[in-house]
């Protein structure tokens, strides 16, 4: 049968996002890591909008090559020189040992794949929150954002909403420079268009903010104290139950009270306070983002990749080791790699987005919410 086209809710795009991001800051192997790119390439190109913050793929994917080439270059610039095959020897400028840091010396192949593999971690991260910014939209992802969290509602709409407007004012600037007879290429072109593309995303950002606020965008009614209090206590203590718990999944050698299961307490907790902030808010959405299989498909997917790489780093952290220490032909583990393309899902599970002037299938609206509207 075939499925309407409508826009998947943003909260399920970046858990997939996250868990994704998650497999690839457990990994240094390069081969997973292009995996992982490549299934996240897939699901944009495949189920990307034409909106003015899908645009954003791109410029994350620009920033992490030049992350790559920055960690490269600091490796080539002050890098130790550990390793036996050395490459070259630069001229090296003498400091005290007890520094902890040298200028030159010799590049070693180890050192120089070390670099390259840090670089494609980090990288592989930005990526995937380009793809979260590129398929989410941050308008509706604030709007699904839970009662208990209005008050910061704000604040997260400049920080969600900069990358994207940053986008859109790098093609307005540069289509002015056209204008004007001038190149949009080349460093004199960034000099000039790197203020002004800036200042504008930030200043349309905070006017986004300002309208949220003069329409009374996180400000509560007649809420008991008991009710605030209450809910603001269980989702900070939730939320930090997780980011510990988190820290105890990823980090080798913790102990084993933070990982799983003060990560399940934590969710509970939070999801207890977001229960009781959105009763205590006494607000109503009109058409809210249906969550329905398909964001459960998607969803399940990103928590599928991350939970596979987070069991392998924790039993056998050797599969998920860099290649330059000691120096060696990868041993690229395939039951690892097939599960790497789990993220890729998306593309299929994900409806079809709807196009410019069409119309996607309307979702139910709350009888509260209606007779709110009417009145």
């Amino acid at each position: 049968m075939k499925r309407l086209p409508r826009t998947l809710h943003p909260l399920a795009w970046w858990l997939w996002a996250a868990g994704v991001a998650t497999a690839a800051s457990e990994t240094s192997q390069p081969v997973l890591l292009l995996v992982l790119i490549a299934a996240a390439a897939y699901v944009v190109a495949a189920r990307r909008a034409i909106t003015p913050w899908s645009a954003s793929y791109s410029a994350f994917m620009r920033i992490a090559v030049v992350v790559l080439v920055v960690r490269v270059v600091l490796y080539v610039l002050f890098g130790d020189a550990g390793g036996n095959h050395v490459l070259i020897r630069l001229p090296r400028v003498p400091l005290p040992t007890s520094w902890g840091v040298r200028i030159g010396g010799p590049l070693t192949a180890e050192g120089l794949i070390s670099a390259t593999e840090d670089g494609l971690r980090l990288g592989t991260v930005l990526i995937c929150v380009g793809a979260a910014n590129a398929v989410a939209s941050p308008a509706r992802l604030l709007k699904a954002l839970p009662g208990a969290l209005y008050e910061v509602g704000v604040a997260v709409s400049v920080a969600i909403s900069f990358a994207p407007q940053a986008v859109v004012a790098l093609g307005r600037a540069r289509r002015a420079r056209r204008l004007r007879g001038r190149s949009e290429r080349g460093w004199r072109a960034v000099r000039g268009m790197a203020v002004p593309v800036l200042e504008d995303a930030l200043e349309r950002s905070i006017d986004l903010a300002a309208a949220m606020d003069a329409r009374g965008f996180g400000r509560r009614g007649n809420v008991a104290p008991m009710h605030r209090r209450a809910a603001t206590s269980l989702t900070v203590v939730g939320l930090l139950a997780i980011c510990a718990g988190t820290y105890g999944l990823l980090a080798a050698g913790s102990p084993a009270l933070l990982g799983v299961p003060l990560m399940l307490a934590g969710a509970v907790v939070a999801v207890a306070g977001f229960a009781v902030g959105n009763r205590a808010s006494g607000r109503s959405h009109y058409r809210p983002d249906a969550w329905r299989g398909a964001e459960w498909a998607v969803a399940t997917t990103g928590i599928v990749v991350a939970a596979a790489y987070v069991v392998v780093a924790h039993r056998d952290p050797a599969t998920l080791d860099a290649i330059s220490q000691p120096l060696r032909t990868p041993d690229v583990p395939w039951q690892l790699a097939l599960t790497s393309i789990v993220a890729a899902l998306p593309a299929f599970l994900a409806p079809p987005v709807p196009r410019p002037g069409s119309r996607s299938r309307p979702v139910p609206v709350p009888a509260r919410a209606r007779a709110e509207v009417a009145l």
